[in-house]
């Protein structure tokens, strides 16, 4: 007689890959966060960037920066909050948060603007 052996695989061996998977996922999900503010940091950059190609434009054609996004032809990406806080004949400085990003405020500024916190190079973006 010949006894036929069940193949498959055992609770133990299940519970020890289930294990395994959980502990890849814990180091793999921090490193995913991190990776997505980053991210959102450079969009704030990239947004601010932009920014100041509108705000030169607008001069341009005005002779004065602006306060206005609507009127610099601006929209800021999703999430990201862009303020212009000072724009005169002479300057402008503006700051972009977003709450989601690893740093959470960048600053420029051009000109005789009072440079913004982090911002402390003319027109050079800065993030805290």
């Amino acid at each position: 007689m010949s006894r036929s052996r069940a193949s498959g695989f055992t609770l133990i061996e299940l519970l020890i890959v289930v294990v395994i998977i959980g502990i890849l996922a814990s180091i793999a999900i921090p490193k995913f966060a991190a990776t997505k503010g980053r991210a959102y940091t450079a969009t704030m950059k990239s947004d601010l960037r932009n920014l100041a190609t509108a705000e030169e434009a607008y001069y341009y054609t005005n002779d004065v920066y602006s306060t206005d996004l609507t009127a610099i032809n601006f929209q800021p990406s999703q999430g990201t909050t862009v303020t212009v806080g000072e724009a005169s004949t002479a300057g402008w400085s503006a700051t972009a948060s977003h709450p989601a990003a690893s740093s959470p405020l960048c600053a420029i500024f051009i000109g005789t603007a009072t440079p913004p916190s982090p911002a402390t190079v003319e027109s050079v973006v800065a993030c805290n």
